[in-house]
């Protein structure tokens, strides 16, 4: 989304250095739905907010017109992108859900960001949890846990890789992940900011290195917005205000072919969700007039 004064204002523009920006962003998305009435929200998170910078929350609550003006021009250049995230949370928090019952022994959140699910999904207590994440932003994460909690959680290990640049497999593997267990990897918000080879780099990990019916769960987009040729005007306003911001898309899916390229990389039993499939499954009744991003897609797979 095009940034403007309000977003600077805010501090939700794209900083070179630091903590990711990004990651407080969809954390507000977050505090926003968990707002919302228990008969209406699509997800909850009651930590959202704690990652929420004291600039950004102070700009929101006494500049009200301005903050809803910010939310509005965001909305208006990439209709739906709020309520896509917030499916694309509730879509893995229940996948994560459904692999508890089937036998999970071990997550892997990469690109972790200001994920809270080891502390909300009571069955992930049990479960042995590797969040990855640049260190600027691991550490913020880090500070916040213990605020909120007092300590860190014992079954969460903090691995800090910047992916694409430092060996992912080495580093976990460093860090006390079991290439024995049956594993979730999780990649919200992540494939898409990445160079397509670092991507087939992970894939490659994940089914190389997990245990029997591991599996992957991740979010993405058309190949078509990636290089420019999308023709909706929500996908070039989309790619336009990312590169305007310094973080641009660098990975994508041509449409339609989710399945061959996972099946080609080692994974079988493909899910491809798209909008349509997320709208129908989750915003009805009260709901039912919320606009979706349909652009983006999930998709879920297991190791062959």
């Amino acid at each position: 989304m095009q940034e403007s004064d309000t977003a600077k204002a805010t501090g939700m523009s794209k900083s070179s250095k630091g903590p990711s920006k990004t990651a407080e962003t969809i954390a507000m998305v977050r505090v926003g739905e968990s707002g919302r009435p228990e008969d209406e929200r699509i997800c909850y998170d009651p930590y959202a907010i704690r990652f929420i910078s004291r600039e950004v929350l102070e700009f929101a609550t006494k500049n009200p017109e301005k903050y809803k003006a910010f939310l509005a021009q965001s909305e208006r250049l990439v209709p739906g992108a709020g309520n896509s995230i917030i499916a694309r949370v509730r879509y893995i928090d229940d996948v994560v859900n459904s692999s508890l019952g089937d036998g999970l022994e071990q997550l892997v959140i990469l690109g972790a960001g200001y994920d809270t699910r080891a502390c909300r999904i009571e069955g992930l207590k049990n479960v042995r949890i590797f969040e990855v994440d640049q260190q600027a932003t691991q550490k913020i994460k880090v500070e916040k846990i213990k605020e909120i909690f007092g300590s860190l959680p014992g079954h969460v290990t903090y691995v800090s890789v910047d992916i694409g640049v430092d060996k992912l497999g080495q580093r976990l593997l460093e860090s006390g992940y079991d290439r024995s267990l049956k594993t979730l990897f999780i990649m919200e918000g992540l494939f898409m900011y990445l160079p397509p080879g670092i991507v087939d780099e992970t894939l490659s990990f994940i089914t190389h290195y997990s245990g029997r019916s591991s599996a992957v769960v991740f979010d993405y987009i058309p190949e078509s917005v990636v290089d420019g040729t999308c023709e909706l005007e929500a996908g070039k306003n989309w790619r336009k205000g990312l590169m305007d911001a310094g973080e641009p898309f660098l990975f994508g899916i041509k449409e339609g072919e989710i399945e061959t390229f996972l099946t080609q990389r080692g994974f079988s039993k493909v899910k491809n969700v798209t909008s349509i499939d997320y709208k129908k499954a989750y915003f009805s009744g009260k709901n039912e007039g919320r606009k979706m991003n349909s652009l983006l897609s999930f998709a879920y797979a297991v190791v062959v």
